[in-house]
């Protein structure tokens, strides 16, 4: 005879202990509790100013520079925020003046190149691009592969790496770029890995490691998957769904509040 289940004496209380989503808000009345008002507020100003927030390109090319990456900076056809807010289309291509600056820099092929682009949350990127590429280039080298080309793209959607990628002869890209913000997370970065890039993929034939962020996946998890998704994606010749990321499932380590690079 089987036992009965016995009711678990968990509550929500327990559960917004394991998730920064809003659960178990209580209430007053008909109402929220105020706290949990003001919280909802702040949290929504946060993810609006981190849409809108400067793009430090400059503070990313010298983050590229210490890692020995020459980076070329070029813009999309957005010519500012609002453009680029109300037309995602013209996020995914080049301003005539970068098409002319990356053929340029085209010369011999190269196996991988990277993209860093503001996207939906500049913050994102200002914040933890260059230190996920800190952790990333020596993991990739250990699989001898090296960036061949760096660009520092303002007004990029993800697609907008595959036009550079295109110009540049790169057998794959690496785009980072800020991830639309959240209310639990307006600081989210996204790396997208596109094998053969060239203008009109789609999201099917690239692979997506996201919530790279303080309290999502640590620089350290997330430069795993990636250089293993980048050298399998190489070695296979495919992304997207013909490549299933099969990295294992190791537990990831946060991101500390006051990480830095010396």
């Amino acid at each position: 005879m089987t036992k009965p289940l016995v009711p678990s004496s968990r509550s929500l209380t327990d559960l917004r202990d394991l998730t920064p989503a809003r659960v178990g808000l209580g209430r007053v009345g008909a109402s929220l509790p105020t706290e949990a008002l003001l919280d909802f507020t702040l949290d929504h100003a946060r993810a609006r100013d981190a849409v809108h927030a400067a793009f430090d390109s400059p503070a990313i090319v010298s983050g590229l520079h210490d890692l020995g990456l020459a980076a070329i900076e070029v813009h999309s056809r957005a010519r500012n925020r609002t453009d680029y807010l109300r037309r995602p289309d013209l996020g995914r291509m080049l301003d005539p003046a970068s098409q002319h600056l990356l053929a340029g820099h085209g010369g011999a092929a190269c196996r991988l190149a990277v993209v860093v682009g503001d996207g939906l949350s500049p913050t994102a990127v200002n914040a933890h691009a260059t230190r996920l590429l800190h952790s990333l280039v020596p993991r990739l080298l250990v699989d001898g592969i090296e960036i061949g080309r760096a660009v520092v793209a303002g007004g990029a959607r993800v697609a907008l790496g595959d036009e550079i990628g295109a110009i540049l002869g790169a057998g794959m890209i690496l785009m980072l770029i800020g991830e639309r913000p959240g209310l639990s997370a307006s600081d989210s970065l996204g790396a997208y890995v596109t094998f053969a890039p060239k203008a009109g993929r789609t999201d099917a034939e690239r692979n997506c490691v996201s919530n790279i962020h303080s309290k999502g996946l640590g620089y350290d998890e997330a430069a795993f998957r990636i250089a293993w998704l980048v050298r399998e994606g190489l070695s296979r010749g495919v992304t997207g769904v013909a490549l299933k990321d099969e990295s294992g499932e190791a537990a990831p380590r946060p991101i500390a509040a006051n990480s830095g690079l010396s």
